[in-house]
């Protein structure tokens, strides 16, 4: 039996890995984290009946209390390096959105836990002290991101020095195919309307942005160990190329399936085995009948091209990308700001900081630069977006 702490548990990621694993006899829950979803939290609780909670909002951790579970409660960051960190806890599922994600996962490294990733925060803005840490202590971090659990498949059994390029996937959004004129003024309800997955409201106005495939080309070069000149984003509109990988000789491996996410999930899980999944679901390639695939669109969608200069840049610099975006986002989110304009506010962001960056970031370091970044957009860049 292997035991388990899910931090993001009632997020979209979290709540899929326990549809794969809670009747899997093999694995047990042993630790639960959320941000403060307390009532889909009690249910979890009631389901799995771990050992201990956190809850990272105090006051929704002091409401949760109430219910009277038999459960040790946790709260704030100290409670999710405590359940990263649990004896009894084997692998730990980070999914959490945010940069809350680096210290529980740097703690379970630490403490020798493997680690299945989902929070691409982590490995953009502190991939340079993840990756040595985890190779230090013989742990292989296991992306849950569809594209980099691909691209981990399409690398098995294969030389990684024989690697030519990656081929990142995208599908291109729910604005694919539109030229800047067109996406004035496009509202919050259009850019949440994703033609194949259902995410989180940040991350599916990311993907309307192509922001999360800028995140995704810094989080594969940790990953895999590969430059940012040899990651090509390629958008393949109907999301059953999830990525692949381009040899020396010419060949590319890729992984395909439908666009869910318990793929992934189950993949990180169980590799290098396989179980069955989806029961009657199954991709048919006769019936889907076309493939297609088209060049991104970097002056459209400029958060992709912010994103692979911040990923060439280094140091400090993807923190800025990173944070600055969170604060746009949630500034169109509230109606503050165009569409467009969240891509102009990371630009602003990154030029302002191209002068003070720091080329190997301590963790400190990192969170001071992500304060900075926030602060430079809520009190520089909305001002010349009003």
């Amino acid at each position: 039996m292997r035991n388990i702490v899910i931090l993001g548990s009632t997020g979209s990621i979290g709540t899929q890995a326990i549809d794969v694993i809670k009747d899997d006899p093999d694995f047990h829950v042993v630790g639960l984290a959320a941000y403060g979803s307390i009532e889909l939290l009690r249910d979890q609780v009631k389901l799995l009946h771990p050992e201990a909670v956190c809850v990272y909002d105090k006051a929704k951790a002091e409401a949760f209390r109430t219910y009277g579970l038999p459960v040790r409660v946790l709260s704030g960051m100290d409670g999710l390096i405590e359940l990263a960190t649990m004896q009894s806890c084997e692998e730990v599922i980070v999914s959490v959105v945010g940069m809350i994600g680096i210290q529980p996962t740097i703690a379970a490294l630490k403490a020798h836990k493997m680690v299945a990733l989902a929070n691409k925060e982590t490995l953009v803005c502190a991939g340079h002290i993840i990756m040595p840490l985890a190779k230090a202590q013989g742990i292989e971090i296991k992306p849950i991101d569809s594209e980099h659990s691909a691209i981990w498949q399409s690398l098995n059994g294969e030389c990684h020095n024989r690697i030519e390029r990656i081929l990142l996937t995208a599908s291109g959004g729910p604005f694919r195919g539109k030229k800047r004129e067109e996406l004035h003024g496009k509202a919050k309800e259009d850019a949440l309307k994703h033609p194949n997955w259902s995410m989180g409201r940040k991350i599916t106005i990311d993907s309307a942005t192509m922001v999360n495939k800028g995140l995704e080309v810094i989080e594969a070069k940790w990953l895999f160990d590969v430059p940012v000149d040899k990651i090509k984003v390629v958008v393949q509109p109907q999301s059953i190329v999830h990525s692949a990988v381009q040899y020396v000789d010419g060949s590319i491996k890729a992984q395909l399936g439908l666009p869910d996410m318990r793929i992934p999930i189950e993949y990180a899980l169980y590799a290098p085995d396989r179980h069955p999944l989806l029961k009657d679901e199954r991709l048919d390639l006769a019936k889907l009948g076309t493939l297609t695939f088209e060049e991104p669109d970097l002056e459209t969608f400029k958060g992709l091209k912010l994103g692979i200069r911040a990923g060439a840049t280094g140091g400090s610099m993807p923190t800025v990308y990173n944070a600055a975006n969170e604060e746009a986002v949630a500034m169109f989110l509230e109606d503050r700001i165009d569409f467009l304009e969240i891509a102009d506010v990371i630009e602003e962001a990154m030029d302002a900081h191209a002068s003070d960056i720091i080329p190997s970031p301590t963790l400190e370091e990192i969170l001071e630069t992500e304060c900075w970044a926030r602060s430079y957009v809520r009190e520089h860049s909305v001002l010349t977006h009003r």
